[in-house]
């Protein structure tokens, strides 16, 4: 990992750190080689999304104001995106802001269409928000809130120094396969089977290790 700052036009996508983590060679489909094909699943995503993303609505509540579709960056990272919302909640412990009275600490919301996942994608990719909110305001902020479609709850992400380490150095790997302009072949697994990418990844062949003109000699025998 390096102490280096990126460049305006060396940012990458900020949400595919999710995609990543999750499975690198997807990620290096979509952003190195900018191959991409929706599915269901991607489409309910960007259902809930357009709902939530409004940039020209700010709500206040009390102690708390509500702001959509927050565009954030980070040259320390190398990463820029758009939040889904941002909470500032008034804290002696956060920021002054244009127009109001008191302080404000700022907390990134994540909205996504499934449910909880056992490995840590979605937390990263709310962390870097964090991490890019952070370097702009100059402030730290200690958690955010992932909201799951699937079970319509809300749930608070502690912002560790592990998750944020995590980040980090996908980041840097992210930005070296960019360089490079490297895919990395698949590790398989069942999430395969969801990938909307499938049919430009072919898992199955690359797991067997069949030259591409076989493997499309025995699809089209089985038509």
């Amino acid at each position: 990992m390096t102490n280096r700052e990126y460049t305006v036009d060396e940012l990458l996508p900020l949400s595919g750190i999710q995609h990543f983590l999750f499975c690198r060679r997807q990620w290096a489909l979509i952003h190195v080689e900018l191959q991409w094909q929706d599915n269901v699943l991607t489409v309910e995503g960007k259902q809930l999304h357009e709902r939530v993303d409004d940039p020209f609505f700010t709500e206040t509540r009390k102690d708390l104001i509500i702001s959509r579709a927050v565009p954030v960056a980070s040259y320390t990272l190398g990463l820029t995106g758009i939040c889904d919302v941002v909470e500032f909640t008034r804290s002696p412990e956060g920021i002054t802001l244009p127009g109001r009275e008191g302080f404000y600490l700022p907390a990134p919301v994540e909205y996504k269409r499934g449910r909880p996942k056992r490995e840590p994608v979605d937390e990263a990719q709310l962390c870097a928000q964090a991490m890019c909110l952070e370097e702009m305001l100059a402030v730290t902020i200690p958690r955010g809130f992932l909201y799951y479609g699937k079970t319509r709850r809300r749930e608070a992400v502690e912002l560790t120094e592990e998750l944020r380490r995590l980040v980090r150095d996908a980041a840097a790997e992210m930005h070296a396969y960019m360089a490079r302009g490297y895919t990395p072949r698949v590790k398989t697994s069942k999430a395969c089977r969801s990938c909307s990418l499938a049919n430009v990844c072919l898992p199955d062949m690359q797991a067997r290790n069949v030259p591409a003109s076989t493997y499309i000699r025995q699809q089209i025998d089985h038509i």
